[in-house]
């Protein structure tokens, strides 16, 4: 058996192959060895800027009233969008600069409802100025990571983690705070603000129990136009596809519809819903998309543990799903379905190390995690705020922590 697949390599032809390859080396051999060090240099390039710069966690303390409609948050958004991406390719590929991302938080601390961005220390300025140009009654700290604080510790500790990905392609929206009212700013005993039902549940913890929910955001730049919704894998010299591209097409396959294929026969008129999903997804392409990866926690002391906090958790963001648009659903988590995938429980136990290691380094978008067991997809400002805001006196949780006193300005005259 052994001489037969050795005579696989001593034949003719296989003989001439090997020749072939060894006299052609000097000219294939060094952009082998080229593209290998493309890719170490870059990574260490890109590694080492992103280490520089160093990263912060600021909470915002709410007042008792805000308000305002998530628009709001729409512009602090918007804002982030133009900042801090390279210029040329000498910031790219000779100092590493890679375009920034961000993580907004909800997190409960056993029924403590707190409200994070993390993010690099230069951007903090600019951050703070445009959340308090729109919520100029919040207060903004720096504070100690609160994730660093847990480490998986089966013999203590269960935990559960999750990513959520969209149910239907990119072009589709989610269900958004346009969709249920908010952008007409009406008074706080009209309004119905889907993230009520996510803070409900993250005040619902108890002592021993913490629920994190960790959006990561980056912005999505256009590339070559592409009619397909697959991510196009990301070169050095290539960029993505351009986001617009197939929510054109899609815009252009929804009318195809309602032409008829008959002569003389005149096109139907869409359908109330149809017209919605057409006017939905028209709207999306006037607004700022950013990639995106959503992680979710619960953990709780084993005396504690209750499986409804994980079933929470997967339901979290179910209100802003629609029939006719867009859902979340659940992406790749930290279990197996069958008991003999995992003997021992050690793949779990690796899989939890592993999410809760990019969870504490906001990794997703570069190394050491990125695109780590899914890849992003692509919400607009508009569905970035619905499931991201300060919310107002709709949201009657009494577990989010509010500052005690109205903040303001002290008067412009005062004596130097």
């Amino acid at each position: 058996m052994l001489a037969d697949l050795f005579s696989l390599f001593t034949n003719e032809v296989s003989l001439k192959v090997f020749r072939y390859l060894y006299f052609s080396s000097p000219i294939w051999l060094p952009i082998i060895l080229g593209f290998l060090f493309m890719e170490i240099w870059f990574r260490y390039i890109r590694t080492k800027y992103i280490e520089d710069q160093g990263f912060i966690l600021l909470e915002v303390k709410l007042p008792k009233e805000i308000n305002k409609s998530p628009l709001a948050m729409e512009l602090v958004f918007i804002a982030l969008y133009q900042v801090g991406s390279p210029k040329n390719y000498m910031e790219t590929y000779l100092d590493g600069k890679i375009k920034p991302w961000y993580s907004f938080e909800l997190v409960s601390l056993e029924g403590q409802v707190k409200f994070y961005i993390w993010t690099a220390p230069k951007f903090k300025n600019l951050i703070e100025a445009q959340i308090y140009a729109q919520y100029p009654t919040v207060e903004i700290y720096e504070v100690e990571d609160y994730a660093k604080k847990v480490h998986v510790d089966t013999a203590s500790t269960t935990m559960w983690g999750t990513y959520f990905k969209l149910g239907r392609a990119d072009a589709y929206p989610i269900k958004t705070y346009v969709d249920y009212g908010m952008d007409k700013d009406p008074k706080e005993e009209f309004k119905i603000d889907p993230m009520t039902s996510v803070l409900e549940y993250l005040g619902s913890m108890k002592k021993g129990e913490q629920a994190w929910l960790q959006i990561l955001v980056s912005a999505h730049r256009t590339g070559k136009p592409n009619k397909h919704s697959e991510w196009v894998k990301e070169g050095y010299l290539k960029k993505r596809y351009d986001w617009s591209g197939p929510v054109k097409q899609e815009i252009k396959d929804l009318l195809a519809k309602l032409k008829s294929e008959e002569e003389g026969v005149p096109d139907r008129r869409p359908t109330k819903g149809e017209a919605d999903t057409i006017s939905a997804i028209e709207r999306s392409l006037s607004k700022y998309p950013f990639e995106i990866a959503i992680r979710g926690f619960y953990i709780a002391k084993n005396e504690v543990f209750n499986s409804i906090g994980i079933t929470g958790l997967i339901g979290a963001f179910r209100q802003y799903s629609s029939p006719e648009l867009n859902s979340f659903k659940l992406g790749k988590f930290t279990d197996y379905d069958n008991p003999w995938q995992d003997f021992r429980r050690r793949r779990r136990t690796q899989l939890e190390k592993e999410m809760l290691e990019a969870y504490k380094l906001r990794s997703f978008f570069q190394p050491p995690y990125k695109y780590y067991r899914q890849k992003p997809f692509i919400l607009t400002t508009e569905e970035l705020a619905t499931i991201y805001h300060f919310p107002g006196g709709v949201a009657s949780t009494p577990t989010i922590l509010k500052t005690s006193s109205k903040k303001a300005e002290p008067p412009v005259n005062l004596p130097i």
